[in-house]
């Protein structure tokens, strides 16, 4: 394991990724049922990975799930017949997540939910976080207006990150990797503002939305995950290729490989406040 520094180890100085996928419901009054969890720990001053758990989770009834996945992430009744019923991962995820700031993409709104039903459904108190990061909600303020959708896969997309594999250990990865470049963007423009209108008007645009037969895809993503769909249909210009996007990777690198000095939110609210 590698360690977050000599002197600050302790649970609550470690930042968790996580992220759950789930069934998603037909009818209206269906409730979710976890299908995988996986979270990585995140050390805030050096933005290394210092350990990660992975596991899928059999329901109660293995009818709630598909026998073929309608998505891309292969969790089908065949792929968790034989997984661990939630009772015996529960130690184990409960270790991972109580008293740790907790982080990753639309969790207040779902995640934190189904984490909390859970473990009421084994009559056991749930973990708590010292501290709750939602990246939708942070890219939503500081990001938004060029994001399109703000889907994971979009934001992914949009950074040249490949893409989504809707499987939570990846998943949490490719959050990480977000915010990284976020952050990254964000202090460029405050440093460089003049250099990155000049590209912005000179790149080309993509859309954020692909169409199959006039229906956005992702659908079953789409009714579990989602985030609201009042930026969907904007326009947005990658920072992946040019000079601008090879400004930022060399800048990325520098902030978060050499250095490692800040935590990943104060990196994020020094630069919001710099463009305020």
């Amino acid at each position: 394991m590698v360690a977050c520094s000599t002197s600050e180890t302790a649970a609550e100085t470690e930042i968790v990724f996580f992220d759950l996928e789930t069934t998603v419901p037909k009818r209206a009054g269906e409730r979710f049922w976890v299908l995988e969890f996986g979270a990585i720990v995140v050390c805030p001053r050096k933005l290394v990975e210092l350990e990660n758990y992975c596991t899928l989770i059999r329901p109660r009834d293995l009818s709630v799930v598909s026998v073929r996945s309608g998505r891309s992430d292969g969790i089908t009744r065949p792929a968790v017949a034989t997984a661990p019923v939630f009772e015996d991962v529960a130690d184990r995820i409960f270790e991972i997540l109580d008293g740790r700031v907790w982080a990753g993409h639309n969790i207040q709104r779902f995640d934190c939910a189904r984490i909390r039903e859970v473990f009421a459904d084994i009559g056991r108190p749930a973990p708590k976080p010292v501290r709750i990061i939602d990246s939708l909600v942070v890219l939503n303020k500081k990001f938004g207006r060029r994001a399109g959708d703000m889907k994971m896969a979009t934001l992914a997309s949009y950074f040249g990150l490949g893409q989504q594999k809707h499987r939570s250990l990846a998943d949490v990865r490719m959050n990480l990797e977000v915010l990284k470049s976020c952050a990254t963007v964000l202090f460029l423009e405050s440093s460089l503002p003049d250099v990155l209108v000049r590209n912005c008007h000179s790149s080309p645009t993509m859309t954020t939305r692909s169409r199959s037969n006039g229906r956005l895809s992702n659908e079953g993503e789409t009714s579990r995950k989602s985030p609201p769909n009042s930026v969907v249909g904007q326009r947005v210009a990658p920072y992946t290729t040019g000079r601008l996007g090879r400004m930022t990777e060399t800048v990325k690198n520098v902030l978060f490989k050499a250095s490692g000095k800040q935590p990943l939110q104060n990196i994020l609210k020094h630069s919001h406040l710099i463009l305020k």
